[in-house]
Parts: C-alpha cells; structure tokens; sequence
C-alpha cells in the first residue's frame, strides 16, 4: 500500500469534512490508502506548546509524514484570501525537506473552505500552491470534465476542491462539494501511482 498524505488544518470541522471525503477519493483506489494529519493551533502566547497528541481528530503530522507520502493533499480554510497560519507555519518549518528535494516530482492537490461565496477560495488554493511548487510538487488540479465544476452553486473550483461553510458554519458539505472532492482524491492517488511506478 502507498500513502497519499492528507494534511489540513480545520478550526471548525468545514475543512476536515473535506480531508475526508478527499481520502474516501484516495482509498478507492486500489494500492492507496489515505493518511490524514492536522497542524496544531499556532498560539499567540509564546510560551504555549500544543499537547502532543490532539484531543480529537487527526494526529498532528509529523516529518516523517511527507517523507513517505507518494502525493499530497493540503487543505486549509480561507483566510483573508490565503492559508491559515497554523498551516502556513507548519510548511514554513519544511526547509530541511526542501533541501533534500524529499518532496520533488510528487503529486499534490489543495482545497479550501470559506464562510462566504466570493470568500477568497481560489487566492487561498492558489496561495497554498506556492510553496509546494517550490519544494518541486507537481499540481493536480480538478478538470471540467467533472460536470459538477459547472453544476455548483457553492464550492468547488478547477484549483481544488472547495466548500462554502456559511458565515456561522453550519452548512454541509453539497452533492456536488462531496462528489468533487471524492474526484480530487481519486485523481490524485492515481497520478501518484503512476509516478511511483517508474
């Protein structure tokens, strides 16, 4: 079994809710099961240390995570039009992965969510998107040959599979939003066992 890493961070659970649909994606192909990791909360106290393990949810990634990861899905929600902190301060300590070219010529997709329709998704995917094209990362974005792109009248985007959560976060994941990012997943582990294999 090869692993596809899929790392979010999620203050609400929007996000998360999309982690999972994406690895549903992953693991329905055969070969590939998904590894979903979170980011800790960054605090504005600087003596703060997050508990090593969290109290719910995903286990925090650790280094070795993207080291063994064949892709990766990296998911955030919108903030002000780009990542969350937390995660932009996770991919900021990668620099010793850059180095090693660790992540180079592997396969990557990014998605969102945001409280609102016109809420940043696409600069915040396309932001997400930066440092992994630094680190070598090859994108795998969502093609229009998913007629559900042209179907939506929330989330979901060709940069990456998004999610309109509602300003007081309480509206779920669409038909449309599921079947999305189910693709996402999907095409991503399938790319990445293609490139695995040579």
């Amino acid at each position: 079994m090869q692993d596809i890493l899929v790392l979010y961070y999620s203050q609400y659970g929007a996000t998360r809710a999309l982690a999972q649909q994406i690895a549903r994606g992953v693991e329905s192909v055969e070969g590939c099961r998904a590894r979903l990791r979170t980011v800790p909360k960054v605090s504005t106290v600087c003596e703060a240390v997050a508990p090593d393990i969290p109290d719910s949810g995903a286990p925090y990634v650790e280094r070795a995570d993207l080291e063994a990861c064949i892709g990766l899905a990296l998911g955030s929600p919108t903030r002000f039009g780009n990542m969350a902190a937390s995660l932009k301060y996770f991919l900021d300590g990668t620099s010793g992965e850059w180095l090693r070219g660790a992540l180079a010529g592997k396969p990557a997709c990014v998605f969102t969510s945001s409280a609102s329709m016109h809420g940043g998704q696409e600069s915040t995917l396309l932001s997400m998107v930066l440092p992994l094209m630094h680190h070598g990362m090859l994108w795998v974005g969502l093609p229009y040959t998913h007629a559900e792109l042209n179907q939506t009248l929330r989330g979901g985007t060709p940069y990456g599979a998004s999610h309109v959560a509602g300003i007081k976060n309480d509206a779920t994941l669409t038909e449309e939003e599921k079947i999305l990012a189910l693709a996402q997943g999907k095409r991503l582990a399938g790319i990445a066992l293609k490139l695995a294999d040579r």
